[in-house]
């Protein structure tokens, strides 16, 4: 596939699964053998560990969003970098919900693959 393309895909995930909350479409857009390296390890991999972060995430901030600023790709390698932003309504890790908006910039570099036709494979997050 083209880099167009794979930028589309991984646009679609961001949009579908994390703006849209479709927790199921995880199951259409994420590979089998998918792996977060920013989960902690229990729930890294594959459909239910994905499916694991994305309820906690949304548990804590409900009205999580992040806006895409620059998508690039290389190959089955898209990066890209955006603001994630939302208010904290929900326990982390510990510390009770404060009821504060935050925004922080952040990339997240992906490898998308064919298996299930152009899925995620991989997902990283670097926090700025």
């Amino acid at each position: 596939m083209s880099a167009e393309a794979n930028k589309a895909m991984v646009r679609r995930y961001i949009e579908e699964v994390w703006n849209r909350r479709n927790i199921d479409a995880v199951d259409e857009l994420v590979s089998t053998d998918y792996l977060n390296h920013a989960a902690s390890a229990e729930y890294q991999r594959g459909f239910a560990g994905a499916q694991h972060v994305l309820n906690w995430l949304f548990a804590v901030f409900p009205d999580h969003r992040f806006g895409i600023e620059e998508a690039v790709a290389d190959g089955e390698t898209v990066a890209v970098r955006g603001t994630c932003s939302g208010t904290h309504e929900g326990e982390l890790w510990g510390i009770p919900p404060t009821g504060e908006r935050f925004a922080a910039q952040q990339s997240h570099w992906f490898r998308v693959d064919d298996e299930r036709s152009r899925s995620i494979g991989r997902s990283r997050t670097i926090w700025a």
